[in-house]
């Protein structure tokens, strides 16, 4: 198959890109692939909304600039702050235009919210479901264009380069070539190759490393593995930000139901299994607080008090204000017995964002030509050490935005490369043992959740890495031997991408922001990011 712009994912990064690059070209040829169904991606669990400058009265784009900085912890790239800051208010009216509505109040503003480290109400959102409503938005779009062509249930095994042509290829090496990518097609059970001429990778986060997210199961870092593959940059895999707020239920593994961070700005108060609010003995900005400070201050309760879980109190909060913002979560606490008006909510953190991934320019454009990186698995500079609340969405927009402004001037230039070999397989068997993979998988979870979690000491971070060789080692035996599945394929990644993420947190002598190690419980004078 040959397809003049590929992209790889199916979310807001994706789905704009597509969009953009559609409507510029409407002779040329546009696919998008995902892994599950196409609606089936991190945007989709985006409760919160979008962080954008759209009361000029009150907020600024200095103040948004100056609260990302600060959450940022002094590793954000300034330029880039200030670009997605600054073009974010045009790319929000972008996706209203394609038909996302967000909430408005009765004399027809948006009805603003306010999220931990922002100084203003400045979060649209459309109740507590905003990713789901921006993705409907988006598929919608996307079935009306004629040169679209969405492939589902097709799993990208690796990025086509060079090496493929039987050329060895270093992270030295110049001018290293995305020539399009190796899919396993799940409906034929066959393995395809799929050329190029540009490719956007927008395959989201890698939350799945952990035994507890609020990513969905597609969330496997399959991108971030990929590039590091293929030699590209990852950079700042050891900031994985937790939420300080999923829903706590016994024995829980996978994916966590999301507690919005909006509750707490709408007046949600953080408590022990005392009832005492503790947030103030943290944080002068209290449940407000960034992240980062909000979800050790969880962690240090939960290890004094010796519980597995805190509360979020909204007993006190307006029942039918609650219902109307946050009606699923109000639902999805009511199926398990718990009335917020009456009850506490059982919250702890779950592993949430990727604050690295794989490094881009200010274009979107990775180390390997003609390949993009947008959204989750990309690391622009925004986020530094911990990303402030809501800037995720605002982030993706924007640099799906730039990235199609550079595809327009480099499409021209690019020739499909066609004398790619076909995938061999023919050295490998069935799997004799499932068992192999779910328990490395588990295997895997378990020790990234007790070594690599909120708080990190030198000593766990060596275990940890002692462990994932361990893993490597069996996984890469599993798949020179038998047959490709996608199980395989993710616990492969996974295994990368929770490679990156110690490797990454092992250089980091320090702590900042999102990365805690009790061994450097200071920041360093010298700030750095650390690519690999």
């Amino acid at each position: 198959m040959e397809t003049d712009f590929l992209v790889i994912g199916s979310g807001i990064a994706g789905l704009t890109y597509a969009l953009k690059v559609a409507n510029r070209f409407p002779d040329r040829q546009v696919t998008i692939i995902t892994k599950a169904n196409a609606d089936e991606t991190n945007t989709k669990y985006a409760q919160g909304g979008v962080a954008g400058v759209t009361d000029f009265e009150k907020d600024s784009f200095e103040k948004h600039i100056q609260d990302t900085l600060i959450s940022g912890d002094g590793l954000c790239n300034e330029e880039i702050v200030e670009i997605v800051v600054k073009e974010g208010v045009e790319r929000i009216q972008e996706i209203i235009d394609w038909g996302a509505r967000f909430d408005k109040d009765p004399d027809g503003d948006f009805s603003l919210g306010r999220e931990g480290g922002h100084s203003e109400f400045r979060i649209l959102h459309h109740k507590d479901i905003t990713g789901w409503e921006i993705e409907r938005a988006l598929l919608t779009a996307i079935a009306k264009q004629k040169n679209i062509e969405l492939v589902k249930h097709c799993f990208v095994i690796d990025i086509i380069t060079q090496h493929h042509l039987g050329y060895l290829v270093t992270k030295s090496t110049p001018d290293i070539d995305c020539y399009g990518v190796y899919v396993l097609n799940l409906q034929t059970n066959r393995i395809e190759k799929i050329l190029s001429k540009i490719t956007l990778l927008a395959t989201g986060g890698n939350g799945q490393i952990y035994r507890t997210t609020t990513n969905p199961y597609i969330a496997t870092g399959d991108g971030v593995a990929m590039v590091y593959r293929a030699k590209g940059r990852i950079e700042n895999m050891e900031f994985i930000q937790f939420h300080p707020t999923a829903l706590y239920l016994p024995g829980i593994r996978g994916q966590a139901f999301l507690i919005t961070e909006a509750v707490r700005g709408d007046g949600g108060i953080l408590r022990n299994k005392n009832g005492e609010a503790f947030m103030e003995k943290y944080d002068e900005r209290k449940d407000l607080a960034p992240r980062d400070i909000v979800a050790r201050a969880i962690d240090s309760e939960m290890k004094k008090n010796g519980t597995e879980h805190e509360y979020l109190d909204c007993r006190h909060m307006d029942k039918d204000k609650f219902i109307h913002h946050f009606p699923n979560i109000y639902e999805k606490c009511l199926s398990i017995g718990i009335d917020v008006t009456k009850d506490m909510i059982p919250i702890a953190p779950a592993a949430h964002y990727s604050c690295g991934g794989i490094k881009t320019n200010e274009w979107g454009r990775t180390s390997i030509r003609h390949l993009y990186a947008s959204g989750e698995c990309a690391s622009t500079g925004l986020h530094g050490a911990n990303r402030l609340a809501s800037n995720s969405l605002l982030e993706a927009m924007v640099f799906s935005h730039r990235s199609f402004l550079d595809s327009v001037k480099e499409i021209e230039g690019i020739e499909f490369q066609t004398t790619i070999p076909d995938w061999n397989a023919s050295s490998t068997g069935d799997p004799k043992e499932m068992i192999l993979i779910t328990q490395s998988l588990k295997e895997l979870q378990l020790l990234m959740s007790d070594y690599v979690g909120i708080v990190r000491t030198n000593v766990r971070l060596e275990r940890a890495m002692n462990r994932l060789d361990l893993l490597h080692e069996e996984t890469e035996v599993l798949y020179r031997n038998t047959k490709i599945s996608p199980q395989l394929c993710e616990l492969r990644n996974m295994i990368t991408a929770a490679y990156l993420v110690v490797k990454s947190a092992s250089f980091r002598k320090e702590s900042r922001g999102l990365h805690y190690n009790t061994d450097y419980p200071y920041k360093s004078a010298l700030v750095q990011n650390v690519a690999l």
